[in-house]
C-alpha cells in the first residue's frame, strides 16, 4: 500500500505549511493512510473518498474514526520479541471495529 500513502504523506508534509482546514479528527489525509494501512484498497479507496467529500462546510465534522471489517485470529501467538502496535482496533459491532492510532508508535 506504500504506493498509495506516499502521496498522501507528501501531501501531509506540505500541508503543514498551510493553516489546518479540516473539519474532522483525525484529519482526512490521516483517515485515508489509516484505511489503506488496514482495509482492502477498493474499500481504503471507496472510504476515503467518501471522507474527502464530506470534509466540506455542508457537514458537521467531528470525530470520525475509520471502521474496518475485522476478523480476529483464532489463536494469539506470543513471542519473545516486543511488540510493536501501531493501531488499536476497538469492537465496534459484530466483525466491525474501530481503528485507532497508537501516536507513540511512530
Amino acid at each position: 500500500m506504500n504506493f498509495f500513502t506516499l502521496p498522501i504523506k507528501g501531501y501531509q508534509y506540505i500541508s503543514k505549511m498551510l493553516p489546518a482546514n479540516c473539519r474532522y479528527h483525525p484529519t482526512c489525509s490521516d483517515y485515508a493512510i489509516w484505511q489503506f494501512d488496514t482495509n482492502r484498497l477498493d474499500l481504503a479507496i471507496i472510504r476515503s473518498t467518501s471522507r474527502i467529500l464530506r470534509c466540506n462546510q455542508l457537514f458537521d465534522g467531528g470525530i470520525d474514526y475509520p471502521i474496518i471489517n475485522f476478523t480476529p485470529p483464532p489463536l494469539l501467538q506470543l513471542s519473545r520479541n516486543r511488540i510493536r502496535i501501531k493501531y488499536w482496533i476497538i469492537p465496534k459491532e459484530k466483525n466491525r471495529y474501530t481503528v485507532i492510532k497508537d501516536y507513540n508508535a511512530d
